[in-house]
């Protein structure tokens, strides 16, 4: 049995329900504009529609700041004060992070097609980047948009859009730890898991393996060679053997390029390897049995360079409270449950979750297919998840911690 929905909760709820077509057209606008990672061009033009968008609907922020990204996209902080007798000393403060950047290469967009309803009949939309994450964008935009709206006090929330979060966050990680530092919780716009919050993820390395070998002709004198490309090879098929499932260790080489030409043994070759820990033990346990393999060619070095990205999330003490607080939001909107899960993917909350700060992850897009041809999102699902981030900020209207 579930709780009568409090006239606050159910009423932002049903509002988002009456605008939900025009927040899944503020979602098509944003997946309309291609953002790859790796394309600084479209990176830029992504964000000036994303902050475009953002001032239609929120009028002018009240400090914003554009973080320079050079290889990678810019980091875009926009902070709306709050409002009514939640504003001034005492406010509460909420970060409300996402990422524009997509996994798909530019280009991808022309020959993307839609899907069908799903089996149970329910209608998709599908687009690249439109699951992971541009709808938590848009709903993150409208949630605020509807709580000032509602007249109820609302906290000061800064948004952080960040493009480089599919490559790892590599400029806009320290943007991320000073803000949410500032800010009195984080909430990441990240897509949910079937609707379920996400309070645990694994963390990430982001290794690359250099092997240097010898390069003599592979005809005249192939003995005189030492095979960079051979010897990264048993590299990697030992590396993956490294990998413990059931401790929740997984470990993929995605990249692998080598070698100068067809009849030249390779002098060098490199490899990509990503991998996944839910612990730190786990991650030092790596990084020794790593650094143990041998290759069968003494003349082959192997160099390893440990770049662990994130560390993993766990639902720490300081989030708890939040993650309660929204359990309490969603049933006043009427929901059974509010799940929480672990997930293998890691995100930017994992940054703020390794500071001791309260985080929830996962407050975005109901759908299915992240990084997959096809990814898509229920359009049914938009107004319930924009209508549980504009009720939790109407909660978090003074200060969740101390």
């Amino acid at each position: 049995m579930t709780a009568s929905p409090a006239p606050a909760a159910a009423a932002l709820t049903t509002r988002a329900q009456e605008v939900s077509s025009r927040i899944v057209d503020d979602i098509l606008t944003l997946v309309r504009q291609e953002t790859s990672s790796y394309d600084p061009p479209g990176l830029a033009a992504g964000l000036d529609l994303l902050r475009e968008l953002t001032v239609q609907r929120l009028g002018q922020p009240d400090h914003e700041h554009r973080h320079p990204g050079g290889e990678c996209g810019d980091t875009l902080t926009l902070t709306y004060a709050g409002t009514g007798t939640g504003a001034g000393p005492g406010a509460g403060h909420v970060l409300l992070v996402g990422h524009y950047d997509t996994v798909w290469p530019t280009g991808t967009l022309a020959g993307w097609e839609q899907p069908g309803p799903s089996d149970d009949g329910r209608d998709r939309l599908s687009g690249p980047g439109i699951f992971d994450m541009k709808t938590g964008l848009a709903q993150g935009i409208w949630a605020l948009k509807l709580a000032r709206e509602s007249g109820a006090p609302v906290p000061t929330v800064t948004f952080l859009f960040n493009g480089d979060e599919e490559i790892g966050s590599l400029s806009s990680r320290p943007v991320i730890e000073e803000a949410a530092q500032k800010a009195d919780v984080t909430l990441v716009l990240e897509p949910s898991a079937h609707g379920a919050v996400k309070t645990a993820r694994k963390g990430t390395g982001i290794f690359q393996v250099t092997a240097t070998g010898v390069e003599a002709h592979a005809g005249l004198a192939p003995q005189d060679g030492a095979s960079a490309i051979t010897a990264l090879s048993e590299f990697v098929v030992a590396a993956a053997k490294v990998a413990a499932p059931d401790r929740g260790t997984t470990i993929n080489t995605g990249l692998f390029r080598g070698g100068s030409a067809i009849n030249v043994v390779a002098g060098q070759a490199t490899a990509g390897v990503d991998i996944r820990v839910s612990s730190e033990a786990e991650q030092d346990r790596v990084d020794e049995e790593l650094d143990a393999i041998k290759v069968s060619d003494p003349r082959v070095r192997i160099e390893i360079d440990h770049a662990w990205n994130r560390p993993p999330m766990t639902l720490n003490a300081a989030s708890a409270p939040l993650l309660a607080l929204a359990r309490e939001v969603a049933l006043e909107q009427g929901r059974d449950s509010l799940p929480d899960t672990a997930v293998g993917g890691a995100s930017d909350a994992n940054f703020v979750a390794a500071l001791g700060l309260p985080v929830l992850c996962g407050m975005g897009a109901v759908g299915d297919g992240a990084h997959a041809q096809g990814e898509f999102i229920y359009p049914d699902t938009v107004a319930a998840q924009t209508g549980l981030v504009a009720g939790l900020l109407g909660r978090l209207a003074r200060p969740l911690r101390g």
